[in-house]
């Protein structure tokens, strides 16, 4: 992806209103006593056709800069500013009054709407959630023509807050745009961070320190409708309302046209992209922590980041949550927590369609895993796809060997590019991938500066507590600019 992109048009969508209030619940924001800008994502906000303002100095990185709290709303005026055939240009505090306050962006929702969802948490049915800190902002279409939404974390409470306040910390944001922006370079499919603003209150939470600080963070994402979207419209019976959802996403989202059978038309698609998800997570290292139904969407991205870690050797048993006793959705389970979760999207679309061909399709889904997992893994090796059992073979012995030598995995990686092995005893367990490997040919160059550094970009967990460290210490976010900037390098020379 390139790193300053020409700005796409700004074209704002409204298409989640032809769905009906039954799907949401229009809500207010939160009224915050402070709006201080901590991350702008001028790269992804170019892809839907917003752009800085001219006389906007981007900070390092072009990524992050702080302002001081804004006395009071500044208004877009749409044909000062831009209009639907061109991008739109927003200054720091136009930029924090649209992503800290809220105000509507031109044409898009004229208000936030909370949606309604069900779901699986741990594997335990819960029907009293939705939306309870964060909602649907805007929609927009970026460069390639796709539907985005614009929704938010930490905007305040909504009708299922339950006893929640509705907001996030400070500290929550900034590692949901680490882990974002490290998924995005490890081609992981991804909401992307947009906007991280912190909003001065004292937040009291009972597994960190209290108090901590507050913010409000907005995601870029394909879509917010979820597996736990449709589960609420099974365990209601809402068979129309199930319909229309149906024609949403394979319309909108999947730019497919309805035939006959469009209910399984939609699952075919959705478990494909369910088990591509499951390998990229494996091929990346990544342990997302709580893979509830509630927390996968239809379009297969991943989102809404918790507990997140990523494992540093292979190992099957790692878990990112403390809360997880019971190593539910560890490192090595996520294949079979998605497939689980599959399967409660086809239960759930018993709603309006017979079972067999669901049952058919979601029999498919361990080929479609292990295709995927092959393919995730010949791409972090930078070597070109032979056949698929040559393919799969490889991605078998890779993972063999890491599980074996405990070799950290994004070491491995690193040296093994474009499908050169170093030699040393270290290396032993790797004698298979070696032999595979002389049949591939790498997929591009190692000219780039990043494959001349002496260790990798990875994103342990200490070097996450580091960085938070100084921001809540210190104020200093010279670690986090420079993480991002560090990041974004290696996802040039991953490309």
């Amino acid at each position: 992806m390139a790193e300053n992109p020409q700005p796409a048009r700004y074209r704002p969508r409204t298409d989640i209103l032809d769905l009906g209030d039954a799907f949401y619940d229009a809500v207010p924001a939160a009224a915050f006593p402070e709006h201080i800008l901590r991350f702008r994502n001028d790269r992804a906000a170019a892809e839907v056709g917003i752009v800085a303002a001219a006389d906007r100095t981007p900070a390092q990185a072009g990524v992050q800069r702080r302002v001081g709290p804004a006395a009071a709303s500044v208004a877009l005026d749409p044909r000062l500013r831009g209009d639907t055939e061109r991008s739109i240009s927003l200054s720091d505090a136009e930029w924090i009054d649209h992503f800290g306050r809220f105000t509507p962006l031109p044409a898009s929702l004229p208000e936030p709407l909370a949606l309604r969802y069900h779901g699986h948490q741990f594997q335990s049915y819960n029907p009293d959630i939705g939306d309870g800190r964060g909602f649907l902002y805007a929609q927009v279409t970026d460069h390639r023509d796709r539907l985005l939404d614009l929704g938010t974390k930490g905007s305040g409470q909504t009708p299922y807050s339950r006893f929640g306040d509705g907001r996030l910390t400070l500290k929550g944001g900034v590692r949901e745009v680490l882990a974002t922006e490290m998924l995005e370079a490890l081609n992981v499919p991804t909401s992307r961070s947009f906007s991280l603003i912190e909003t001065g209150e004292a937040l009291t939470r009972g597994d960190e320190p209290s108090p901590t600080r507050s913010a409000v963070l907005v995601r870029l994402n394909h879509s917010h409708v979820r597996i736990g979207t449709f589960q609420r419209l099974a365990y209601e019976r809402d068979a129309d309302a199930m319909r229309r959802l149906v024609d949403y996403v394979l319309t909108r989202l999947y730019d497919q046209t309805p035939g006959s059978d469009p209910a399984i038309a939609l699952f075919d698609e959705a478990v494909g992209r369910i088990a591509t998800l499951a390998a990229r997570f494996m091929a990346a290292g990544f342990v997302h922590g709580v893979l509830n139904t509630d927390n996968i969407n239809l379009t297969g991205e991943s989102f809404d980041y918790g507990p997140w870690r990523f494992a540093p050797t292979w190992d099957a048993g790692f878990t990112a949550a403390y809360f997880d006793h019971h190593g539910l959705y560890a490192y090595g389970r996520q294949p079979d927590a998605m497939h689980w979760n599959a399967m409660q999207l086809a239960v759930a679309l018993r709603t309006v369609v017979d079972a067999p061909p669901l049952i058919a399709i979601l029999e498919t889904f361990p080929e479609r895993y292990a295709k995927a997992a092959a393919e995730a893994v010949l791409w972090r090796l930078g070597v070109t796809p032979r056949t698929d059992a040559d393919d799969r073979a490889l991605a078998d012995a890779v993972t063999t060997a890491l599980a074996r030598s405990r070799m950290p995995i994004d070491a491995f990686y690193h040296q093994a590019s474009g499908g050169w092995l170093p030699e040393g005893e270290e290396w032993a367990a790797f004698e298979e991938v070696r032999a595979r490997l002389s049949d591939y040919r790498p997929r591009s160059d190692r000219s780039h500066p990043y494959w001349s550094d002496a260790a990798p970009c990875s994103l342990l967990i200490d070097e996450v507590e580091a960085i938070w460290a100084a921001i809540a210490d210190r104020d200093d976010w010279s670690l986090f600019d420079t993480k991002v900037a560090a990041i974004r390098r290696m996802g040039a020379a991953l490309t």
